[in-house]
């Protein structure tokens, strides 16, 4: 125990002493670092942010911003943190904070270390260059809604809320930010590796926290102990714990295992075989998202509506189909995408291997928060095939336009061809105790004119999918109502004309 330990700020602090289900901001504010906040302890609020160094794909390290309140502290062993108050001094504040205090973007100042810090993650972003501006925004500084006239990418701070400041003194802050000067030491600190993972053990009070040091190992470890809690962002794991009071006698954290964190693109065109692009189970969603750079076009509109920037640090696409919720944003756009999934798991006792088996996640959904996954297994990778479809589309309806539960997710993924529906698919969340294929609408689809009528009549058929159920987020009326109104949206956007499908 003596060599779990955590560098903070440039210091090493060990672990020795915390509970198993401790989480980095009750393990922070314990050690004295109270600048950190718990304003929700569900990772919506933001003011509990940190910065985690993280790997970037050249061998150097990012300034990650993720919730303290969810991240497991023994899952940081061997890493390295800053939090508010190792990014200045009184005497020296760091860049972001002369900003905010300069613009009056604090009053009670609860709010303050978490916007401090996700600023500062987008401070140091490497590739965070300003804009390209036309002759028209030639001196206007509202020529992007979301983004400043430095770059500053205003979705960095979609999961900081502030009550009483108001947002448009800190977006001025934001917007204000130069470039790091090459003598700060946190930006000298990009330059070298982020640390390794290291293989953790820890056993407190009978509860035991494991970091396998392979695929294999907790592998092993899940058919030997089928009670095991799988982890990895812990954004979902996280809230259980700090909200319902959950605690698991055996934690196996998986998020850094590099057989889970792979993405690659396969297209055999020699030998006529379709391609896929597959997804490790364990990488970040803000790392599938920069890496395949818009490549998947359903994808790139899911990802800024999944939540907010500090989870999506965080998250997973093996978590979010993991848990089996119908309320989940990626398997319906994975359904649309017609998603497989590898299951991976140990052989017998005295043998050795991963053995895998591929389903399809049209049928990996049986019943609320059920799954055809066993206990001794663990999702691998997520497969999409390629080519994609030409046409897609993804609608969230919620009550925010970002950082909130779906009452309704709707994914298109359509083939036109000469102005007839060759293929469809659709995935639809929130109207069913699984997530689930339009099959019906589909159906109706498939082999018919893409114009009005055809719409008109499939929506009709949309609106009856599911078995949509009223609850706080939305009544079953209305979920049927925005249902039957997604294809018609989706049409709007695809048709010059009544008579015209752009190529």
């Amino acid at each position: 125990m003596n060599d779990i330990a955590v560098n903070v700020n440039g210091r090493r602090r060990p672990l020795a002493g915390a509970a198993a289900h401790a989480t980095a901001l009750d393990w922070l504010r314990d050690s004295g670092l109270s600048g950190s906040k718990e304003g929700c302890a569900e990772g919506e609020c933001g003011a509990c942010a940190m910065l985690l160094a993280t790997p970037t794909p050249d061998g150097g390290t990012a300034w990650t911003p993720v919730n303290a309140c969810l991240v497991p502290v023994y899952a940081l062993n061997g890493q390295e943190i800053v939090t508010a108050e190792g990014l200045g001094t009184t005497e020296a504040l760091h860049p972001v904070q002369e900003k905010l205090a300069e613009a009056g973007g604090s009053q009670c100042g609860y709010c303050t270390p978490g916007f401090a810090c996700s600023m500062a993650g987008e401070f140091y972003r490497s590739d965070r260059t300003p804009p390209a501006l036309d002759e028209h925004d030639e001196g206007c500084s509202e020529h992007d809604a979301e983004h400043g006239p430095n770059g500053f990418d205003l979705h960095a701070l979609s999961g900081n809320l502030c009550r009483c400041t108001g947002y448009r003194p800190i977006r001025d802050a934001a917007y204000t930010l130069g470039s790091p000067e090459q003598d700060d030491p946190l930006q000298q600190r990009l330059a070298e590796p982020a640390p390794r993972a290291v293989p953790t053990d820890a056993e407190i009070d009978g509860a035991r926290f494991v970091r396998p040091a392979s695929l294999d190992d907790a592998l092993r470890m899940l058919r030997d102990e089928p009670d095991a809690l799988l982890v990895a962002g812990s954004t979902d794991w996280g809230v259980e714990v700090n909200i319902r009071g959950r605690r698991a006698p055996l934690v196996i954290a998986i998020e850094q295992l590099d057989e889970l964190r792979t993405l690659t693109v396969t297209d055999d065109v020699a030998s006529g075989a379709e391609g896929h692009i597959e997804i490790g189970a364990a990488l970040a969603l803000s790392e599938i998202e920069q890496r395949l750079n818009g490549t998947v076009p359903l994808l790139a509109q899911l990802f800024p509506q999944f939540a907010s920037r500090l989870i999506r640090n965080r998250g997973t696409l093996g978590g979010n189909l993991g848990t089996g919720s119908p309320i989940g944003d990626t398997p319906p756009a994975l359904l649309a995408l017609g998603a497989r999934l590898v299951l991976a798991s140990a052989p017998g006792a005295g043998a050795s291997g991963i053995v895998e088996r591929e389903v399809d996640l049209a049928e990996y959904f049986t019943g609320y928060r059920q799954t055809v996954r066993r206990p001794d297994e663990l999702i691998r990778a997520i497969r999409i095939p390629r080519p994609l479809a030409r046409v897609t589309s993804f609608q969230k309806i919620a009550k925010r336009r970002f950082d909130d539960i779906s009452s309704v997710a709707i994914a298109f993924a359509l083939d036109i061809q000469d102005g007839v529906v060759t293929a469809a698919r659709i995935g639809l969340g929130g109207v069913a105790a699984t997530p689930l294929r339009a099959r019906a609408t589909e159906d109706a689809l498939i082999g018919r004119p893409w114009n009005i009528a055809t719409v008109r009549a499939a929506s009709e058929v949309l609106g009856g999918e599911g078995t949509p159920m009223s609850d706080h987020r939305a009544s079953a009326g209305y979920r049927s109502l925005m249902l039957n109104t997604a294809l018609l949206k989706l049409y709007s956007t695809t048709v010059i004309d009544s008579k015209e499908v752009p190529a």
